[in-house]
């Protein structure tokens, strides 16, 4: 049910603004004085939140992809059939990118970030005080927005290090040039936030379609795990394992997710055209398997994924005026998949290289994302209102398995968990025999087998260059075998040489002219 969407637009851009800046208040925006004197007013305020900061990275173009997809283009593993005039995604590629020729680009996305959170503090500073507002309803948007504060800085931290750490609504012409916050510090919020968030049944312990479409328990809980993996890894290096399996596993325990099975024939054979992952791209949304997504509702705001789900060639085939392979697997990425033994590199499973023409033809093309798919958007409505999977539930099994490996070793839990994704996967072998070939393993064996289950079946959610950097590891595949590589030195698939200064994104240089606290990252020029 689309109910979300339809609040936020229909209540328009809120904005807050200090009468220092302004003595008259546009007609489109709320002076503070004006604001949170209502209970409406701290919804529209949370509301802004869902469209704001992260969720606006995961929303773009037909011909530039969407901002969350720049990581998987500095991987390598990703290509755009429109690079040749998207400049970031040749930048990325290349890694000739620093603080001025993506100024404007990698701007946006700190710019964004900071409106997120800006947005998040006014919420979290004034819901306590809104007038009728009812304790229980404060508590959970307070929840809601200390959520999308941690997710915006959680982005933040990962592209550009250590950032400005603000928690407080700009009010005045004071304290407008803030330096760089450490990385622990910024950690040290957003673990916070976290915290608040999964305590005291502030949250709806559902899911997130249940729920109205608003953040819930399994989401926040689901973030801090994965925020402590990512802790326990470069470049904080601090040891949350514990922490991070502990907050998976109550996760699981609570039952409320559970990964989607494949349809079988009588023989118990896999139906291909039902499988997991075609009930994932026939849905708007699975409610127990995809914890956090992005909503879309045709009329007020349409996917632009099932766009994407095609290359320029078939542009004449189908309803969409352009189409564009906007995250075009490489071929390095298809050759982490086992061509035969992964259901996931079947044809039109996780992706496609064939179109079944409405006169019975085929037509061919180079490989692109069957999971985006929308029949009916593709040949009749050029409008797609699919739900975009952010956070999963496979994700948080390969969190517990890794961060259990760690603090404790190779466990028949852990095993089990990998086991889960792989056996989905791996859909020749049963379980039992992916749970014999894990259990021998030592911790580091085991680990990396994660992190290749981790490429393969998260690719979709945009993992990709995030697993590289905490691990500083680099996948290099061959017929379904990945071993993994050093990425300091290591060569991508376009001739460029990963360096330390790589794993961080540059300063925007209009930030730097804007802030001249800030200082540009090591290995950019300014």
């Amino acid at each position: 049910m689309k109910k979300l969407i339809a609040m936020i637009f229909s209540a328009g851009v809120l904005a807050t603004s200090c009468s220092d800046f302004l003595k008259e208040v546009p007609k489109d925006e709320i002076s503070s004085g004006q604001f949170f004197t209502n209970p409406d007013h701290a919804y529209n305020a949370v509301n802004a939140l869902y469209r704001s900061g992260v969720p606006s990275l995961f929303s773009g173009g037909v011909y530039s992809g969407t901002r969350i997809m720049f990581g998987p283009y500095t991987s390598g593993l990703i290509d755009n059939e429109f690079k040749g005039q998207e400049v970031h995604v040749q930048h990325a590629q290349q890694l000739t990118l620093n603080g001025v020729n993506l100024s404007g680009y990698l701007g946006g996305i700190y710019r964004d970030l900071y409106l997120g959170i800006a947005r998040a503090n006014n919420a979290i500073k004034y819901i306590p005080a809104t007038p009728g507002l009812p304790e229980t309803e404060a508590d959970r948007l307070m929840a809601e927005a200390r959520v999308f504060r941690a997710m915006n800085y959680y982005f933040l931290v990962r592209f550009f290090g250590g950032v400005p750490l603000i928690t407080e609504p700009y009010e005045s012409l004071d304290n407008l040039y803030i330096e760089r916050a450490s990385v622990a510090d910024i950690y040290a919020l957003i673990v916070g936030d976290l915290q608040y968030a999964t305590q005291q049944e502030r949250l709806p312990n559902t899911t997130m379609a249940s729920n109205g479409n608003r953040i819930t328990h399994g989401i926040a809980k689901s973030l801090l795990a994965e925020v402590y993996l990512t802790m326990s890894g470069y470049p904080l290096q601090a040891n949350h394992h514990a922490d991070a399996a502990r907050e998976a596993r109550e996760l699981i325990a609570s039952g409320v997710y559970s990964l989607t099975q494949h349809d079988r024939d009588a023989q118990g054979e896999v139906v291909q055209a039902r499988s997991a992952y075609n009930k994932a791209r026939l849905a708007d949304n699975l409610p127990n398997e995809q914890i956090y997504y992005f909503e879309y509702t045709v009329g007020i705001e349409n996917s632009q994924y099932a766009q994407w789900a095609f290359p320029t060639n078939i542009s004449p085939e189908v309803a969409y005026a352009i189409v564009n392979n906007a995250y075009e697997p490489s071929v390095s990425l298809l050759q982490a998949y086992h061509p035969q033994d992964d259901l996931r590199r079947q044809e039109k499973q996780y992706f496609h290289s064939s179109y079944t023409r409405p006169d019975g033809g085929v037509t061919n093309f180079q490989w692109a994302p069957h999971l985006w798919y929308d029949e009916q958007a593709a040949l009749e409505t050029a409008t797609s209102g699919k739900d975009l999977p952010i956070y999963t539930y496979a994700n948080v099994l390969l969190i517990a398995a890794e961060a259990i490996a760690q603090s404790e070793g190779v466990t028949a839990e852990a095993v089990n968990y990998l086991a889960q994704v792989r056996s989905r996967a791996y859909w020749k072998q049963s379980e039992e025999q992916i749970k014999a070939a894990l259990a021998g393993l030592t911790p580091q064996q085991f680990v990396a087998e994660v992190w290749k289950e981790r490429l393969r079946e998260l690719v979709f959610e945009f993992h990709i260059w995030f697993d590289i950097q905490r691990t500083r590891q680099f996948p290099v595949t061959d017929n379904g075998q990945i071993n993994f590589v050093d990425v300091v030195g290591h060569r991508n698939s376009f001739g460029a040489t990963y360096t330390e200064g790589h794993l961080l994104y540059p300063i925007p240089d209009d930030e730097l002219q804007r802030n001249p606290a800030l200082e540009q990252n090591p290995g950019y020029t300014e």
